[in-house]
C-alpha cells in the first residue's frame, strides 16, 4: 500500500498528514516532509495519523527523530488521531507517554 503525505499550514502551525500504511518502504515519504520542514523556522508541527492504517518501527523511529528535532530547538511536536491499530503500537512500546497524543486537530 501508497503513503501519501501533505503538508498545510494552520493557523500558527504545520499540518503533516499521513495516509495509508507507515512502514519500512513507505516511511522514507513521510522522513522527507519532516525534514523539509525541520530545515524551515516551524516551531509547531503537528502529524496527522487518522488516515494510516498500519504503522512499524520504521515509522515510529522517524516520528521519533522528527520529534527530537523539533524539541531539541524549542518547538512542539504533535501526533493527533491515530487509529486504534497504531494507537495500540503508541501504548505497547510506551510511546504514548513520550509523544503528545491528541484526539484532533488543534484549532490554533
Amino acid at each position: 500500500m501508497e503513503l501519501n503525505v501533505s503538508t498545510a499550514t494552520q493557523g500558527g502551525h504545520v499540518v503533516v498528514t499521513a495516509i495509508g500504511e507507515l512502514d519500512l518502504y513507505t516511511a522514507p515519504r513521510l522522513q522527507t516532509a519532516l525534514a523539509g520542514l525541520l530545515r524551515t523556522d516551524v516551531d509547531r508541527v503537528v502529524v496527522d495519523l487518522s488516515g494510516v492504517e498500519f504503522c512499524d518501527s520504521t515509522g515510529m523511529n522517524v516520528l521519533l527523530s522528527a520529534m527530537k528535532r523539533i524539541k531539541e530547538r524549542g518547538g512542539t511536536f504533535e501526533l493527533v488521531a491515530p487509529r486504534p491499530a497504531v494507537r495500540r503500537i503508541l501504548q505497547v512500546t510506551g510511546l504514548d507517554t513520550v509523544f503528545t497524543v491528541l484526539d484532533t486537530l488543534p484549532a490554533n
